[in-house]
């Protein structure tokens, strides 16, 4: 009985010790940015091109080797308009993304010449589950990544609007792209980027710790897709919230990191989970 009450007590003693070291140790101000690939699997990621099903990695495009996330294309490949993306899992809102980047090697025979070290992270995506079978690009946001040729201007991190349309400096903008205000980034050195996206109310490109792009009240219209579901495109309509991809367009590229920050969460000060970054409230997740 005494030995029981003993190894009770020090079990007892052990989780007041773990409560106690748990709760000092969190600290609500530390960011907890999530890598959204683990170097080991895209598992957690979904191919779709145009012309095949969702979930069909066309000819191997996307690739994970030597713990980089990599577009690659066989020298017998030629563009035949299969454009493809690459989703994450889940959808955001109000989030801190970043991504570390290196143009590579050759374009694929036959690509448009606009796509020449050309790739884009695309923000606020419908779900992929929408897609048409035939549909180039999905209505989003895109943070276009473009490389330098080594003698020409060429601004990086602008914005393109497949489907979309958004506000920009109090007016509504519906040209397809625009530039940022960016360097030119020439060479196939790595290149970080990162966006800023809250809800509908702000999002910023930004490069080097400077913010050259800014938008808002992105809304579905503007054209510049094909081979969509006419449900899935309802022009006028507001958009907060989306799904992540990244682009097959006909230039390699190579992916060494790409993570995440969420600012949606527990906004309450007394739970374990609250973070004072967060500009979302989501109290459904807090612990107490």
């Amino acid at each position: 009985m005494k030995r029981s009450l003993l190894i009770a007590g020090c079990l007892i003693l052990s989780a007041l010790l773990f409560t106690n070291c748990t709760d000092k140790d969190h600290d609500p101000d530390k960011e907890e940015w999530i890598s959204l690939f683990d170097g080991n699997s895209m598992a957690e990621w979904t191919p779709k091109f145009a012309g095949h099903e969702l979930g069909v990695n066309y000819k191997n495009r996307f690739v994970l080797k030597d713990s980089l996330l990599s577009v690659r294309y066989m020298e017998q490949d030629t563009f035949k308009g299969n454009f493809g993306h690459l989703y994450y899992k889940n959808k955001f809102s109000h989030y801190r993304l970043r991504a570390m980047y290196r143009f590579v090697g050759d374009q694929q025979a036959g690509g448009p010449g606009w796509a020449f070290r050309n790739n884009g992270l695309m923000l606020h995506c419908q779900d992929p589950k929408s897609l048409g079978l035939e549909q180039d690009f999905p209505i989003s946001l895109e943070m276009q990544l473009l490389g330098g040729d080594g003698t020409n201007d060429r601004n990086n991190a602008n914005l393109c609007t497949p489907g979309t349309n958004v506000v920009m400096n109090d007016s509504l903008f519906t040209p397809h792209c625009v530039n940022s205000t960016s360097k030119t980034y020439h060479g196939d050195h790595w290149v970080e980027v990162e966006a800023l996206v809250l809800g509908d109310s702000l999002l910023q490109h930004i490069i080097d710790g400077q913010v050259v792009m800014e938008y808002k009240k992105p809304t579905m219209g503007g054209g510049e897709i094909s081979g969509y579901q006419e449900t899935a495109y309802q022009v006028g309509q507001a958009i907060s919230d989306g799904y992540i991809s990244i682009q097959a367009e006909t230039h390699p590229i190579d992916f060494k990191s790409i993570e995440l920050l969420n600012l949606c969460g527990c906004t309450d000060p007394d739970a374990k989970n609250y973070k004072s970054y967060y500009v979302r409230s989501d109290n459904s997740s807090c612990i107490y």
